[in-house]
């Protein structure tokens, strides 16, 4: 049985490289197509698109690997049972499920590769596109890391809030330009501290130029030139985190394929145990679909077993056909999980891994129909 093993996993395996590659090229020609006026613009040079599509790939990758999986298979499946090696190798008293393991275990394991791939390369690598777009515009690359209008809630503080608003962050060097705090007082009445700017130093949040300390609207409390607020929680990294996953959150931002990483949602429900309820919604979808996503390589498997396992001298396009509506159906089904998870129609859970569930138990039932 290993060396049926062994030719059904190479047969599989170079298929999945041939399909993948010829995915990739397409995404590349295309993509160069429409953006080439974009990388003129970047006054980028030969070098710098190697570079580009190095760590622009990986965010194509979970598009492309499912597709590639499921076509691969499609095609080496009916391809086999074409020939009848599988009616040959079942009459030998092989189960369908025992044939299809090697299958299975490629696909389980694509799986968990592609899981490390979005969580630990992948955004690092969109990142690193991003800068080499800019590495040739030094006046881009200066700005790239300021945040005007920025606002920004902690509830860390004894459930009393730090509002902080500026006209700049800067997240490279931790500055704030006209920066205001304000919280609660125990008496009800708002305090604010304004300044002309504040920066992090030794851990510790340094205010100048103009410092107003005020209670209310009208009582001054303190006005100063310098002032370092060490009983102030909100640090770089809390901020810099908030900024992270509104940005994804806005509907208005371009965010990226590689979505927002596993770290940074739990970075965030650290600092904001307790979100409201339209954020939790949304964080704990992308949360669960963090893991959901990257199974449909299992799952694209066990759907295309029985559709190409029956015996028959079919035409071999069929499986072709096959997979284009098995994967339009699932990515309808994926967009449509998603939108329920995250307004709350569903729970969370359910709205990431509703595709997976419905083609990984139909999958199943189909292969037990098999004969």
């Amino acid at each position: 049985m290993r060396l049926i093993d062994r030719y059904l996993l190479r047969e599989f395996l170079f298929w999945l490289a041939v399909f993948f590659a010829g995915f990739l090229m397409i995404y590349i020609v295309f993509d160069l197509g429409l953006d080439v006026h974009r990388f003129q613009q970047a006054h980028l040079r030969g070098k710098d698109f190697v570079e580009y599509y190095f760590y622009e790939i990986p965010e194509f990758i979970p598009i492309a690997l499912p597709v590639a999986i499921l076509l691969a298979t499609l095609y080496v499946v009916t391809n086999h049972a074409r020939y009848n090696e599988i009616t040959a190798i079942r009459a030998a008293g092989v189960s369908l499920m025992r044939l299809c393991l090697p299958y299975i275990v490629a696909g389980f394991t694509l799986s968990v590769l592609l899981f490390a791939l979005n969580e630990y390369f992948a955004p690092h690598a969109g990142d690193m596109a991003d800068e080499i777009m800019i590495r040739r515009d030094p006046t881009v690359k200066a700005q790239h890391f300021l945040t005007p209008s920025f606002v920004f809630v902690s509830y860390g503080n004894a459930g009393k809030p730090h509002t902080w608003t500026a006209t700049v962050y800067n997240s490279k060097t931790h500055e704030m330009t006209t920066p205001l705090i304000t919280w609660p007082s125990s008496n009800g009445m708002d305090l604010s501290i304004s300044a002309n700017s504040a920066v992090w130093t030794n851990h510790v949040w340094v205010l100048t130029g103009n410092v107003v300390k005020s209670l209310g609207s009208s009582t001054r409390l303190l006005v100063t030139n310098r002032l370092a607020l060490p009983e102030v929680p909100e640090t770089p990294a809390e901020i810099q985190s908030d900024i992270k996953v509104n940005k994804y959150h806005s509907i208005t931002s371009k965010t990226r394929r590689a979505d927002i990483p596993l770290n940074d949602i739990v970075n965030y429900l650290r600092f904001h145990p307790h979100p409201d309820r339209k954020m939790r919604n949304w964080l704990f979808t992308k949360l669960h679909g963090r893991f959901a996503g990257p199974f449909a390589c299992l799952v694209v498997v066990i759907v295309a077993i029985p559709f190409s396992a029956r015996s028959g001298r079919r035409n071999i396009f069929v499986g072709v056909a096959a997979s284009i509506f098995i994967f339009f159906t699932y990515f309808v089904l994926q967009q449509v999980g998603l939108t329920f998870g995250e307004t709350g129609w569903m729970p969370s859970w359910l709205g990431a891994w509703f595709p997976n569930l419905f083609f990984g138990i139909g999958g199943l039932y189909l292969m037990s129909r098999v004969r």
